[in-house]
């Protein structure tokens, strides 16, 4: 028999500890080599647990346990052949794939609605189950029976031994309230950002920016820009490249506070602000100065893919020197964010509405877009803050500027 320790591995020399948050395998189940096994929960990154080999998975640790660095969680037997059997005729169709190979939707279903995938019969490619069999399945699943009616005292408690149902008014309370320990990562966000608002003297500058010039551009290559390069050209890239322009230009921006030390970059790395179901994560684009705009288009769409499918690594995240965050995708007008520390500047973007602007003398409608500029008062003067804002906002209307950097 060939046995192999499935161990938590190595995340950094900053994280020895973390919580085994979901298996994605049962136990007993065969499991094929390289298929995702668990999600580890740390205090700065969740990230899953491949099998190295595959074979028969023997779980040894329970979801929701602590676990360290090293610990064998798992064992698995090579011994047994990892097969996959064919349907048998006259089967109503294939089977569903194993939870880790379903959609982020159907994952998170599946935890909402108590319904495992792999017992329902995938209608979607290969047999794998989709949301919409998701859906069929939780109409379909009976409702819970109804509590029987029972005796209550006069202060609404249940008379022991009667068969009686809660009070009415503890069942509403119950059903309006549910109680969840918060993951390691949402308690290391809580930290971070109130640890910021504590050691930073924060303060924040807005602008408005026309984008008229922006998406006239990407409405004129937008096609050839797919075609050359596979996705579209976004406005993200855009922005990256002005605060670039506008660091090299501000530098002051590009430093940042360690004790009684002023320490200057010299380098752009740029931290672009994505959600994800487990938090806030901030994946840094190494070396914008120097990327083109498709370039910097597939990094943070590989980034932003892998921080929301739980594979983002600590080296994703780490060495920042400015981070944008785009708040307009979920529609918001105007925001102060917050700095990402020990960065000393962070720039919002919001959602882009048509507005009256007075043009040469005359109203005209113009996309409009609010820009706002948190930064560290302790390092960053005012002058300075105001000055980057405005060179982003020249760049973005007059995007000629970013070729010809001026």
């Amino acid at each position: 028999m060939a046995l192999i320790d499935v161990k938590i591995p190595p995340m950094g020399e900053s994280i020895t500890t973390g919580i085994l948050a979901k298996w994605h395998v049962q136990d007993g189940a065969i499991v094929q080599k390289d298929q995702p096994l668990f999600e580890l929960e740390t205090d700065k990154i969740t990230s899953e647990g491949t099998a190295e080999a595959g074979g028969k998975i023997s779980l040894k640790v329970a979801v929701g346990a602590d676990v360290k660095i090293g610990q064998t969680i798992a064992i698995i037997d090579t011994s047994v052949a990892a097969e996959i059997a064919a349907p048998a005729p006259g089967s109503p169709g294939p089977v569903a794939k194993a939870s880790s190979e379903n959609s982020p939707a159907v994952r998170r279903l599946a935890e909402e609605m108590g319904i495992d995938p792999a017992k329902l019969t995938g209608t979607g490619k290969a047999g794998r189950v989709t949301k919409g069999d998701m859906l069929a399945a939780a109409e379909a699943k009976p409702a819970a029976p109804a509590p029987a009616a029972g005796k209550t005292s006069e202060v609404g408690r249940v008379i022991p031994n009667a068969p009686a149902a809660a009070p009415a008014e503890l069942q509403a309370k119950e059903s309006r309230q549910t109680r969840r320990k918060m993951s390691p990562l949402r308690q290391r966000i809580a930290q971070r950002l109130v640890s910021a608002q504590h050691e930073a003297a924060m303060l924040t500058t807005f602008n408005e920016v026309d984008m008229s010039a922006v998406m006239a551009l990407r409405a004129k290559y937008q096609d050839d820009f797919v075609k050359k390069n596979g996705l579209k050209l976004g406005f993200m890239s855009f922005f990256t490249k002005a605060a670039v322009h506008a660091l090299k230009e501000v530098p002051g921006i590009n430093a940042q506070i360690d004790g009684d030390t002023i320490v200057q970059n010299q380098y752009y790395d740029i931290g672009v602000a994505v959600s994800t179901e487990k938090g806030l994560m901030v994946p840094v684009i190494r070396g914008c100065d120097t990327l083109g705009m498709a370039d910097i288009e597939k990094t943070i769409a590989d980034a932003a893919k892998r921080a929301r499918d739980g594979k983002i690594t600590l080296a994703d995240l780490d060495g920042g020197v400015f981070t944008i965050t785009n708040g307009g995708i979920f529609g918001s007008m105007l925001s102060t964010p917050i700095i990402n520390s020990p960065q000393s500047a962070i720039l919002g973007l919001h959602a882009i509405n048509d507005r009256p602007m007075a043009v040469n003398g005359q109203v005209v409608i113009r996309p409009m877009m609010y820009l706002a500029l948190s930064y560290d008062h302790r390092l960053v003067d005012g002058r300075e803050a105001v000055t980057f804002l405005v060179k982003v906002k020249q760049a973005i209307e007059d995007p000629a500027r970013l070729l010809l950097a001026i």
